[in-house]
C-alpha cells in the first residue's frame, strides 16, 4: 500500500457529531494516515470532489488543464493544424472524460467555450480580440472548427447512453429509472417528447442526466434549422 497516495476519509454530513468524535488515528507499517477532511477536495477515479458531493472541484481543473494547454501552444512552430490537436487531447479531452457525469452551469461552460477559442486563435497565430466566429465555424464554412464544450457534453451524454443501454444489467435499470422519473416530472410521455419542449434555459434545465441531454439535442435540432453549428 502506497501510504503517500492512500488517505482516512469519513463520510458523516453531521457537522456536529463531526467535531464530537475525532477521526480515529491510524497507522500502517508505523506510517500515519493522513485524514481528509469532509470539505478537502480529493482526487478518485479520475474525478476531483469533496465529502459533500461537491464537484465543483474537477470543473475548476478542466478549466486549469485547458488554460495550461491553451498557453502552450503559443510556444509552438508548427502548423496551425497541427498546433491545435494538441490541445483537443489535453485540453479539451479533460473535459471530455468527466462531462457526462459533471453539472456545468451555463456560465462555466461559456468561460471554458472562451479559453478554448483563445486555444485556437493561438494556433492561428492571431489576437484574442479577433472575431470567434473564423474559429467555431465549421471547415464547410470556411471556419476552423473548434469543438465547443455544448458538443462535447453532448457527445459524452450520447456514449454514456450507449454504453449502459447495452447492458442487461442493473446500470441500465437505474437509468431508465432515472428517465422515467425526468419524463414525470416535465410531464411528458416520451423522451423525444421531452426534447421538443425543452426551450428552459440550460440552468434550468441542468437537473439531471437526461434533462441536460434533452436540453442539449433540442438546442442541436434548432441551430441546424437555421444551418448553425451547435
Amino acid at each position: 500500500m502506497n501510504i503517500k497516495k492512500t488517505f482516512l476519509f469519513i463520510i458523516d454530513k453531521d457537522r456536529k457529531r463531526r467535531e464530537i468524535i475525532p477521526a480515529p488515528d491510524l497507522n500502517i507499517n508505523s506510517e500515519h494516515l493522513k485524514t481528509i477532511d469532509i470539505n478537502d477536495a480529493y482526487w478518485y477515479l479520475g474525478y476531483w470532489g469533496t465529502g459533500k458531493s461537491d464537484m465543483s472541484p474537477t470543473r475548476e481543473v478542466v478549466c486549469e488543464k485547458a488554460k495550461m494547454a491553451r498557453d502552450l501552444i503559443k510556444s509552438y512552430s508548427l502548423t496551425p493544424e497541427l498546433s491545435a490537436e494538441p490541445f483537443v487531447q489535453k485540453g479539451i479531452g479533460t473535459m471530455r472524460f468527466s462531462a457526462a457525469l459533471i453539472e456545468w452551469l451555463q456560465s462555466e461552460l461559456e468561460g471554458l467555450q472562451k479559453i478554448w477559442v483563445q486555444a485556437y486563435k493561438n494556433a492561428w497565430h492571431v489576437p484574442w480580440s479577433t472575431s470567434n466566429a473564423l474559429h467555431t465555424f465549421s471547415t464547410a464554412e470556411g471556419g476552423h472548427e473548434c469543438p465547443l464544450p455544448s458538443g462535447v457534453l453532448m457527445q459524452a451524454l450520447l456514449q454514456h447512453v450507449d454504453q449502459y443501454m447495452r447492458q442487461q444489467d442493473v446500470v441500465k435499470k437505474v437509468m431508465l429509472a432515472q428517465l422515467a422519473r425526468t419524463l414525470t416530472e416535465w410531464h411528458c410521455n416520451l423522451f423525444t417528447d421531452l426534447i421538443d419542449e425543452m426551450e428552459w434555459d440550460w440552468n434550468v434545465a441542468n437537473k439531471d442526466f437526461w434533462s441536460r441531454l434533452a436540453n442539449l439535442l433540442h438546442s442541436q435540432k434548432k441551430c441546424q434549422s437555421h444551418g448553425l453549428k451547435k
